[in-house]
């Protein structure tokens, strides 16, 4: 048996672990009902934009709830593993936290590597909606909405529109119309020349590329740094974990 006088030194360590171990699970738990709520607003409002990408219904949605589910799950584990001081439901905690940790690096190295392809996908899926535009399918919808939104219109600019067949018929799409314009009528939507006084002249996709590129640095620093907030609950279950396990063992 250990002094009783180191042992009241460990106490007020392992309470100040658990202090900040259940403000950290708190603060995880917190991030994992943002992912659940981003899933389903995302599964409920986004979906259209989803269609552009992929033919199918996408999973991103569902990953996301799933992911937050798990989170929140075991963001309530582990403050239960810490209040209640069991080292080995801090060690299962602190291997979730390991496995979080490893999937959000390897996610954001791969998509930092195939930022390229990916924005090319991205980039194919839209000019082919705009391209295959009727103004009555899911993917028209889609493409409307994202113009009329962010006040985008075509994929580079508003001249392309002028190579779809849609254009031929009835001009450039009315989703593309500036909000204060009273002489968007089809006359000059169908001509190019007086059609750049009459709707957003700036492209959709060029824009967002060009502001995700010169803020490329800034993602990348907040992805890897919410990536490396897993590191600190590590450590402290980790510490946590031992400074009980020690504590028990010198009152034996």
């Amino acid at each position: 048996m250990s002094p009783p006088s180191r042992r009241l030194q460990t106490k007020p360590v392992i309470t100040c672990l658990k202090t900040f171990l259940i403000s950290y699970s708190l603060i995880f738990w917190f991030t994992g009902v943002i992912l659940l709520a981003v899933g389903v607003w995302g599964k409920v409002s986004l979906e259209a934009y989803f269609s552009l990408v992929s033919e199918d219904s996408t999973n991103a949605p569902y990953v996301l709830i799933g992911t937050g589910a798990i989170i929140v799950v075991f963001g309530l584990f582990g403050c239960f593993a810490t209040c209640r001081g069991s080292p080995w439901m801090l060690k299962l905690y602190a291997m979730f936290l390991t496995l979080v940790f490893l999937a959000e690096l390897i996610a954001g190295v791969s998509g930092f590597i195939f930022r390229h392809e990916i924005k090319d996908k991205i980039g194919k899926a839209y000019e082919s909606a705009v391209m295959t535009y009727n103004g009555t399918d899911s993917k028209s919808k889609a493409v409307d909405t994202l113009q009329e939104t962010p006040d985008f219109c075509g994929m580079k600019n508003f001249s392309d529109w002028g190579k779809t067949d849609y254009f031929k018929t009835h001009g450039i799409p009315t989703s593309c119309c500036k909000t204060n314009s009273n002489n968007c009528t089809e006359e000059n939507l169908k001509n190019l020349g007086s059609a750049g006084t009459v709707v957003f002249p700036q492209g959709c996709f060029s824009l967002v590329t060009s502001m995700l590129e010169s803020n490329l640095g800034v993602i990348a620093g907040v992805s890897f740094g919410i990536a490396f907030f897993q590191v600190i609950g590590i450590f402290l279950a980790c510490c946590l974990s031992r400074y009980i396990t020690n504590n028990q063992y010198e009152m034996v």
